[in-house]
Parts: structure tokens; sequence; C-alpha cells
């Protein structure tokens, strides 16, 4: 019987360089706001071209308070793809904002920028798109629909820390770029997230909403320049990321181009060697973008297939390979049909992928071993549809 080959592992080879930047955080004791934070996000600002980077404790924070620094709250609209994970909703919802959703492209499962136009009201205050498996958006055709009407962007860039578009790194073509740190994302510092933004003033802005809302002078109030009185000048949250979590991503953050070449190898080898069977693949990459290769998702739709998706989840793990589903539409969960009324069926695309889509495993831990049994237990499932 072959190991379980998880759907995200994490590398393991530099587990001696985390645990000796984890010791040195120990040995100074300054476990939150400490220098490895200000090392991480000095070198992850300079790995992404961005003016400012903000840590944070994790990708839904990241994107509340990016919302909250636009003033989102009551009243207000926000425009996002209803084919996402719940967080980009959910971070819009808490603040008591109105979530509209637009359908996704059927080949880049991104927000259709041609269907976002008619979603504007007056009541629109920003648009939220999702460089969904580190597939950039349209930014171009975004930028300027936000131009023409007013509206800020902020970019859920989760999947995205490798992801290029024209030349520009993602999370810099909008006012705010959210990212994430979680377990199963590029670079991980177990939970974690980060805010970047152009502008000084927006960047004061979410170090004090990260911070219960105090003043710029609380965050350096215990070091050895004495202690600084503080002013809460609104109400903030707890969301600022520890250096113990710092110390994991410094080390991540050395390895993350050649981690993304070996996850461009694997995807490579899936595209040749699944070609032939009755799935759909993940579409070719766009012209003078780069694809962060975070999610290698296939389409099982019974009718080619002979086989329920859930069936070949099932058969998938039962052959020791881990497989997930990215994303059930947002529409599909019972509160957001519950408390919004929202129907799958209003977004004919996202209910259909969300519906027969499957994650393989792609990680730069996965030997060619690994990518060979991946493979086979598809083609074996296929091959043999029980549960159809």
């Amino acid at each position: 019987m072959i190991p379980f080959i998880d759907l995200a592992a994490q590398q393991d080879r530099l587990r001696p360089q985390i645990e000796a930047g984890i010791a040195r955080v120990l040995a100074h004791g300054q476990y939150i706001l400490g220098p490895e934070v200000d090392e991480l996000e000095q070198k992850l600002a300079a790995y992404t071209g961005a003016a400012h980077c903000i840590t944070c404790a994790n990708g839904t924070d990241a994107l509340q308070i990016a919302l909250m620094a636009l003033g989102v709250g009551p009243g207000c609209e926000v425009i996002t793809p209803g084919f996402s994970y719940i967080a980009t909703a959910e971070a819009a919802v808490l603040l008591g904002a109105k979530v509209v959703y637009v359908d996704i492209d059927p080949e880049t499962f991104t927000l259709d920028a041609a269907l976002l136009e008619a979603a504007i009201t007056p009541r629109t205050k920003a648009i939220l798109p999702v460089h969904f498996a580190g597939r950039p958006c349209d930014m171009d055709a975004l930028g300027d629909l936000a131009e023409r009407h007013g509206l800020k962007i902020i970019e859920d860039c989760a999947h995205a820390i490798e992801t290029e578009y024209h030349g520009r790194k993602t999370g810099t073509f909008g006012d705010f770029g959210c990212f994430s740190f979680y377990v199963t994302k590029n670079i991980v510092t177990g939970e974690g997230g980060m805010v970047l933004c152009r502008r000084e003033e927006d960047a004061g802005r979410i170090k004090t909403l990260a911070l219960h809302g105090m003043s710029r002078d609380a965050w350096k109030r215990f070091s050895d320049a004495g202690y600084k009185h503080y002013q809460v000048t609104e109400c903030g949250f707890k969301y600022n990321m520890m250096d113990l979590q710092a110390a994991i991503g410094l080390h991540q953050l050395k390895r993350v181009e050649p981690y993304w070449r070996r996850r461009c190898e694997i995807w490579a080898r899936y595209d040749q060697a699944l070609a032939d069977l009755p799935l759909e693949l993940p579409a070719p990459e766009a012209p003078a973008t780069r694809h962060a290769r975070h999610l290698y998702t296939i389409l099982v739709d019974q009718a080619r297939t002979g086989i329920k998706r859930d069936a070949f989840l099932d058969a998938m793990t039962a052959a020791r390979i881990g497989v997930g589903v990215h994303y059930l539409s947002i529409p599909e969960h019972p509160y957001y049909r519950e408390t919004f009324g929202w129907r799958p069926e209003d977004h004919p695309n996202a209910m259909r992928i969300g519906r027969q889509t499957v994650s393989l495993p792609l990680s730069a831990r996965l030997a060619d071993e690994d990518v060979a049994d991946v493979i086979s237990a598809v083609r074996q499932t296929l091959s043999q549809p029980a549960g159809a």
C-alpha cells in the first residue's frame, strides 16, 4: 500500500533552518511586533515590488481590515465572484456590507469582467476579484471599470504570491492586495497573511486597524526607546502576526521560486498524462502572465466520465490520494442561501464548476513517484467508475 499522498504537503527540508529561526525568537523573547516580523515585511515588499507590506494574523483578517480601511460597512456593496473560498464574502458580510456576486469566466474561473458593469450601483464601494488557483484576473479590464466608476479594488491573492500580470506582481494593482500564508498555501506561516498597498497613509491605517485601533506609538511601546503612551483612534482588531510565525515565513520565502518551478514540472506532467481522458483540465496560461500553479483542478462531468464527482473523490481517497474541492459556489452554502436568499442557479458557471471541480495534489514535496501514483489513480478511477 502506498503512503497517503497529501493534497498540499509542505516541504520538510527547511526544518533545521526553521527550528533555528524559532529558537532565535525564543531567545530574544519578543514574540510579537519584533525583528522577524519587520524583516519578513521588508522582504515580502521587495519580492512583490509593493511600496508597503503589513503582515497580519491570517488572510481573512487581511481582507477585512482592507475593506474597513476603504470605509466599507453598512449601506455599501462589494462586488466579488461567487466562486471562491467563503472568506472572500465573509469579510464583507461581517462589516455589514452587501455582497453582490458576479459569475466567473467558464475557462479561467476568475471574475468575468464583461458581466461586472451591470452589477454596479450607486452603493458599490469596491470590487474584490480573486486570482483563483494562481491565475491572474484581467486587471486591465477591472482597473478601467474601477476608474470609470470611482471604485476601489481589493485583490484576493490568497493563491497568488508568485502570480504576475503583464510584468507586475498581483496585489500591486488594486488599492490593497490581500494574501494568505495558511498551511496549504505556497508560503506558509501556519496561519498568517499580509496586506500590500501603495500609499503610506493606507499602510498606517492598516497597522492601526490590526492592533486594536491604537495609534502608531503603541507599536513599539515596550521597546528600548522607552515606554510610549498610546491613543485608541478607532475601534480595531487584534490581527497582528507573531514573530514565531514570521520566522517560519522567512525561510519559506527563500525557497518560493524553486518550489514554484517544481510545481510547474508537476503541472506539465499532469497536463500531458491526463490529456486523453474525458476531463476538463486547467486552461493554458494567458499571454504576458505568470501562473502561481497553486491548485491543479480538473472537472469531472458525469455525462462525459460516467462517474459522479463525489464518487470520484471517494475513489481517489480510497486509493490513498488526497483530493479537494475548490470550491462549491458560495450560494451553495446553507447560511448564505438562508440569510441572503442567494441562489446557486443565478451564477451558472460558478454552480457547474463548483459541482464538478476536483483538486489534485500539487506540492513541491511530491516526488516523481508520487506524481505517477496520482496519475495512475485518476486513470484507474475513470476506467472503473464505481458509484456512478
